[in-house]
């Protein structure tokens, strides 16, 4: 049943360009998850996107929920850009659509592999497994391999495994991969014990070859700010799951989806056409802005933007002729002493006269100082780091017109911070949810903790070009 509180899925985005059915598209796909979040999904994700990529295969990866951190790795090891499907944060009728979207930009691929997040049947808090990657499963009619953490178990890894797919029989969890095995005696133990429940084993990872990336207080340390190192833990990935793995068998498994029928999501019916207008919108990145989704840029260029790229850490200015600047999420805090440094470009940021649209870290740069350290002064806000998680879906209300919304329009996005800011939300706040302002609107800045998915409301992407020229 669809969730009473989701999203609105405002204006259709989804349809064919021409107004036609989609033909129907036998994509192999397969959504790799587990009953609780340390499992290993992604290590088994990841190895397997760069394992099918070494057959030849093009794969497509995608991330169930709002996760930045592991599509930057599913992108290392398929050599295109991982991309996420959440239905919180895009309504259900888009998720099937973006996942064709991605499957077939810039090439069609030959399967893909999607990421859940945390366990199978967790989702929204308080909405019934809504966003769960098991909801995700049913709405790209995919079937699931599960991942089991086996550290602790036998027999009962039979059980678990035959309980998570009795607890919704619309989910098809088409076999396991048994990781964390400790020794060849215990594999025959778990091999056994799932057989007698009919659940096929398609790969076992011991114990001892497990591979890591190295991981920070919001999960793995995003692939930019290592990327060396980043290619050595795919590469081992890789290695792997090609021998632990039955990649055969897993083929057959994501063979077995029926036809995507949904029509490809695309950006220009999203936003409408394009605005007729060309200013250019610089979009921060590098290691300090990692945090981005791949739709955003592409309804900006849909709209008629230039999309220019810029790194705060290096570049000395902003990209010439840019009319907006749109600054995302990442770890400004790891880099803050290298943000300061560039004091020609937070000198141009704090006067710039167009639109800013700021999320998390943005919202921190643009402060007067974080944990002391002076950044861009374009608020009038300090942040500093906490030992608390903010983590969480919100609905939230625009408080005040601004480039990115007009006052009263309803969206979904989430959190995911450890730092405040003093004050918490200006005289002019950005959002309302739970009955309380967040964030800030200075004259023609917008800027907060809040993420947002703009595929879920692609018309962002046209009030910020339209704000943009003069």
């Amino acid at each position: 049943m669809p969730d009473p509180a989701a999203p609105n899925p405002g204006p259709a985005g989804s349809g064919s360009p021409t107004g036609q059915p989609a033909t129907p598209w036998a994509l192999p796909r397969v959504v790799v998850a587990a009953p609780a979040s340390g499992h290993g999904k992604t290590t088994v994700a990841t190895g397997l996107l760069a394992a099918l990529r070494r057959r030849g295969l093009v794969v497509s990866p995608h991330k169930v929920g709002p996760d930045y951190i592991d599509p930057g790795y599913h992108a290392l090891a398929a050599g295109r850009p991982g991309r996420n499907l959440d239905p919180w944060l895009v309504g259900e009728e888009r998720i099937a659509p973006l996942l064709r979207h991605g499957a077939s930009t810039p090439t069609p691929a030959d399967v893909a592999v999607v990421e859940g997040v945390m366990g199978l049947h967790d989702g929204a808090v308080g909405h019934r497994g809504f966003a769960s990657t098991a909801h995700v499963a049913r709405l790209i009619d995919a079937p699931v391999l599960l991942v089991l953490d086996t550290t602790a178990q036998g027999r009962s890894a039979a059980a678990l495994a035959l309980g998570m797919a009795a607890f919704d029989p619309a989910v098809r969890i088409g076999g396991v991969i048994l990781n964390r095995v400790g020794s060849p005696r215990h594999e025959r133990l778990l091999r056994d014990a799932l057989a007698e429940v009919g659940v096929p084993v398609l790969g076992a990872v011991a114990r001892a070859t497990e591979v890591a990336a190295p991981s920070r207080h919001l999960g793995l340390v995003p692939v930019a700010e290592r990327a060396p190192e980043s290619v050595a833990v795919v590469d081992a990935l890789a290695e792997l799951v090609a021998a632990t793995v039955d990649l055969d068998a897993v083929l057959e498994l994501a063979g077995t989806a029926p036809p995507l029928t949904a029509p490809a999501w695309d950006p220009a019916v999203a936003v409408g056409g394009p605005t007729g207008l060309r200013p250019v919108v610089a979009v921060a990145g590098g290691p300090a802005f990692t945090f981005s989704y791949a739709e955003t840029t592409e309804l900006l260029a849909a709209a008629g933007a230039r999309v220019a790229v810029f790194d705060p850490l290096h570049d000395p200015a902003l990209p010439a002729g840019t009319r907006a600047v749109v600054i995302g999420g990442g770890f400004p805090e790891a880099y803050a002493e290298r943000l300061a440094a560039n004091t020609s470009l937070r000198a141009e940021l704090a006067d710039f006269s167009g639109p800013v649209v700021a999320e998390c870290a943005g919202l921190l740069y643009l402060g007067r100082a974080l944990d002391g350290v002076p950044m861009c002064g374009r608020l009038d806000l300090t942040a500093r780091m906490t030992g608390r998680l903010t983590l969480g879906y919100r609905a939230a209300v625009a408080a005040t017109d601004s480039p990115l919304a007009a006052a009263g329009e309803a969206v979904h996005g989430h959190e995911f911070h450890r730092t405040v800011t003093d004050p918490g939300h200006g005289d002019r706040p950005a959002w309302r949810w739970d009955g309380a302002a967040h964030g800030f609107v200075d004259d023609r800045v917008h800027a907060s903790y809040l993420h947002t998915h703009w595929a879920g409301h692609p018309e962002t992407a046209r009030r910020l070009v339209q704000a943009a020229t003069p």
